[in-house]
């Protein structure tokens, strides 16, 4: 039987407006598995990843995360969030600076994880969006989290890049399985990187439907063409267009 590593039980969510961002929430999640989730904007995917993280705490329900060890957690933003005084590599280093670790080795070893190492020295401006992405992961994955929680890390990047970066994102954690939890709009990023993808309703959010992807891995640039990924996208998206009125 799998360990779980995240078990939400009846969680609900008000902000001090009022507003209920989720309602009634359940599901778990295993060491090791990467879970993506996508449902309409606003919907308390993002809020959810707070829950997780520690950034907040649900109004009533129960929240589980194995350890729950503020140090075992990385987070990765849409915004890359980088310092522009700072160079790539430094950018790497500060998580381990905050915590008075020796960093040196790790930096090296991260860098050339993502394939950054002749980048060390470059500031972010000198970077495209694409590479100023990797090096965010880079500065998440250098603390070796339990769990990567990623929020639509990359939503604002052209499709060619995006696609990169989902490969590249897959082989990172075929490397090392740390869990992740990756929240998405786009319905193919989703199926391409999972073992499993959540469907949430409309807010107040809740799961409406948990879906297994039954792809092995490694996973090629080509499956998001084979007709099985397609018709596997297809009904999650037919799921998100009913989701509103859910």
């Amino acid at each position: 039987m799998e360990s779980q590593l995240v078990v939400a039980a009846g969680i609900n969510k008000y902000f001090p407006s009022g507003v209920q961002a989720l309602r009634d929430l359940n599901l778990e999640i295993s060491h090791g598995q990467f879970v993506s989730i996508v449902g309409p904007s606003g919907c308390g995917k993002s809020t959810f990843l707070r829950l997780v993280a520690g950034l907040d705490a649900p109004t009533s329900g129960e929240l589980r995360v194995e350890g729950h060890d503020p140090l075992g957690l990385a987070f990765v933003f849409q915004d890359a969030t980088l310092l522009p005084w700072r160079s790539v590599a430094h950018n790497i280093t500060l998580p381990l600076e905050l915590r008075r670790e020796d960093a040196a080795e790790r930096v090296a070893q991260t860098l050339e994880l993502v394939g950054l190492t002749d980048f060390a020295a470059a500031y972010p401006a000198q970077l495209s969006g694409g590479m100023r992405m990797r090096v965010s992961i880079a500065r998440a994955l250098v603390t070796r989290p339990q769990i990567l929680l990623l929020d639509e890390p990359f939503g604002a990047l052209d499709e060619i890049t995006r696609q990169r970066l989902n490969e590249e994102l897959l082989r990172l954690w075929q490397e090392d399985r740390w869990t992740g939890l990756f929240v998405t709009h786009n319905v193919s990023e989703a199926v391409f990187l999972s073992q499993r993808v959540l469907v949430m309703s409309a807010r107040p959010g809740r799961i409406l439907a948990d879906i297994p992807i039954p792809f092995p891995y490694p996973r090629s640039a080509y499956l998001r063409s084979a007709p099985e990924f397609i018709r596997i996208a297809n009904g999650i998206s037919r799921q998100l267009a009913h989701a509103d009125d859910s």
